[in-house]
């Protein structure tokens, strides 16, 4: 997949990141991730792909704060470059250190310090970043005692309509809490590198700068996501959030506390969702599917009052699985590392044909 290759016609204007930042800037300041016509868009899946929530205790948001609040942190930053200071959340991973955050939390840090509850602060390293799901993994430098690590949940498992809560230090303001639902799933967050971020889940749990990296907690205090980005026209809360999927969280921390980096496997193309599948709106150059043959459209044609590509490859299954939306092709390339090979059954020219792609690692 290629940086913003999903397209459908839900828009909403102005996402920001979630990020506070210092020195100066005001409450006013926020960080653009995007140019206003970003799109968080809102993927259609079956009534099958939704899952009931179990094992839920249905704690007070009161009694989730007395559990979980000393597994959150506040981060400050600051950029040798150019003197600039931030500031953000994470929670506590691990007993060893380790503190999950956003990208954009300490993207360009030359200083990391992690304030804990209480007060006490220390100095942290950066571990590894994936620009690609916008998480980060620092190392605090700190007495193994102040380390309460959160627990990570399914976020397969969570319901539209759940509650939650969200913890972290807006503007600085350490330790706050809100609390609200689960207003939507399968939400696509754009990343810093302009890739999709998948299966994102939106809240209407207030979320303003400075929860950037914090956690959205389920009723039983399990971390379900990781704050990450708001809907707004001026940059302040309008009950509009989106969270990583803690099952995203999961299997990128995992990767960055081991190596410090990841990988993530390439095909190269840019899809729309038609009738008959996915069609593939364009090919890269230098790429997997331009190596493979895979053939992008050559022109367009209005469907249902959109735009829609014709004349090149539908993608109808890969692997032998069917697909039918951009977010479905994602879902199966991100299950595959760099080097694999995939099959790629597509229509072309009316006939089904079978394209073997041997997948590279997407650029960072």
């Amino acid at each position: 997949m290629t940086p913003n290759s999903s397209r459908t016609t839900f828009v909403v204007a102005g996402l920001v990141a979630a990020l506070g930042l210092g020195a100066g800037a005001g409450v006013a300041t926020y960080a653009v991730l995007d140019e206003p016509s970003t799109v968080v868009r809102e993927v259609t899946v079956s009534d099958s792909e939704t899952t009931t929530s179990v094992d839920s205790e249905g704690l007070s948001a009161a009694t989730i704060y007395e559990r979980v609040h000393r597994g959150v942190v506040e981060i400050a930053t600051t950029s040798f470059a150019g003197g600039e200071a931030a500031q953000g959340s994470g929670l506590v991973y691990d007993g060893e250190g380790h503190v999950v955050t956003n990208q954009h939390v300490v993207a360009g840090a030359n200083d990391i310090n992690v304030r804990f509850a209480g007060g006490a602060t220390y100095p942290a390293e950066l571990v590894g970043t994936d620009r690609s799901t916008d998480l980060a993994v620092i190392k605090v430098d700190a007495p193994a005692s102040v380390f309460e690590a959160l627990r990570l949940g399914d976020s397969s498992a969570v319901r539209v309509g759940d509650p939650v809560v969200a913890l972290g230090s807006p503007f600085g303001l350490e330790g706050t809490i809100t609390s609200g639902i689960v207003s939507a799933l399968h939400r696509q967050m754009t990343a810093p590198n302009r890739f999709t971020i998948n299966d994102s889940i939106q809240t209407d749990a207030a979320i303003n700068h400075g929860n950037s990296g914090g956690p959205l907690l389920d009723s039983s205090g399990r971390v379900i996501g990781v704050n990450a980005q708001i809907e707004s026209d001026g940059g302040g809360s309008d009950g509009v959030g989106f969270a990583i999927p803690s099952n995203t969280v999961r299997s990128i921390v995992s990767q960055l506390i081991e190596t410090g980096e990841v990988e993530h496997a390439y095909l190269g193309v840019e899809l729309v969702a038609v009738e008959e599948g996915v069609a593939v709106s364009d090919v890269r150059e230098d790429t997997p599917a331009e190596e493979a043959g895979v053939r992008p459209a050559t022109g367009t044609e209005v469907v249902a009052g959109q735009q829609v590509p014709t004349g090149g490859d539908v993608i109808v299954e890969l692997d032998g699985v069917a697909v039918s939306t951009e977010a479905e092709v994602q879902s199966l390339i991100d299950a595959k590392r760099p080097g694999d090979t995939v099959s790629i059954t597509v229509l072309r020219d009316g006939d089904r044909e079978t394209v073997d792609v041997k997948l590279a690692t997407r650029p960072r």
